[in-house]
């Protein structure tokens, strides 16, 4: 009876190992941008694919207005700068140079599960309060466009709302807070908060005074409460994912999102 239990036990230990190995593999930047650079060549290319009707991702458009009010209006700037944000980020982590291949099945599962769990959420909300309809999304509307088209501004979204949102504004809150004396943890939350608010708005028609600057945009939903919410709560989600369990996953899954909640029932 003993070496039954023997090999039990190493076979238990191996899974354990096998699984760590993956979790702690998954989350380096390096990775996340391997499994990312498919999402990006296929947003960026179909971009040029479909020509000037494509639809492009808000967070996208903001970037390069950004990046251009700066003075750098190349095109394939913005990718660039992804891609050398996720090696730099890789590079202070003093992480190795390597990749296991085989992780990024398990992120492309990974990601497919998460994105599934935040349509059951959203289809919850829907069932509960009657208030968010179940074609909803967590990118810009492109309700208008052919299916490809949507295809691709859903990648889009996985990509630039994440990096807009959870790698650039959140830390960046959080960064802030802790100069003003803001316990460390503290600061993770109440940055939670404040770039989940940011998030959620960003999907609405806006035309509000800050001080002497106004801010509109013409493009979004009508801002609707329940669908505010939904979204906020998804920045939460999508905050804790990142946090959890990297970039890589975070925007895949929302990516995923975005794709299962546009397949007709």
């Amino acid at each position: 009876m003993a070496k039954p239990k023997k090999k039990q036990r190493t076979s238990d230990s191996t899974s354990a190992s096998l699984l760590a190995r993956y979790w702690n593999e998954s989350v380096r930047p390096l990775v996340s941008l391997a499994f990312v650079a498919p999402m990006i060549v296929a947003y960026e290319g179909g971009l040029i694919a479909l020509g000037p009707q494509a639809m492009r991702n808000g967070a996208d458009v903001w970037l390069r207005q950004l990046l251009e009010w700066l003075g750098f209006s190349q095109y394939f700037l913005l990718p660039a700068l992804t891609c050398g944000l996720l090696l730099g980020w890789h590079h202070l982590n003093q992480e190795r140079w390597s990749i296991r291949w085989t992780t990024l099945y398990g992120m492309l599962f990974e990601s497919m599960a998460f994105g599934g769990i935040l349509l059951v959420l959203a289809q919850t909300q829907q069932g509960v309060f009657g208030a968010i309809t179940s074609d909803a999304t967590l990118a810009l509307s492109a309700q208008n466009t052919k299916a490809f088209g949507q295809f691709v501004a859903y990648f889009g979204a996985g990509i630039y709302e994440e990096l807009m949102f959870r790698v650039m504004l959140f830390p960046a809150l959080a960064a802030l807070l802790r100069l003003v004396g803001t316990p460390r943890r503290t600061s993770w939350v109440v940055a939670i908060f404040f770039s989940s608010l940011a998030f959620a708005a960003a999907h609405y028609q806006l035309d509000l005074m800050i001080g002497n600057f106004h801010l509109v945009t013409s493009y979004g939903d009508s801002f609707e409460w329940s669908s505010f919410l939904f979204r906020f709560g998804a920045g939460v989600f999508f905050s804790t994912l990142l946090l959890a369990r990297g970039f890589g996953i975070a925007a895949g899954a929302h990516a995923f999102y975005d794709i299962l909640v546009s397949i007709p029932a």
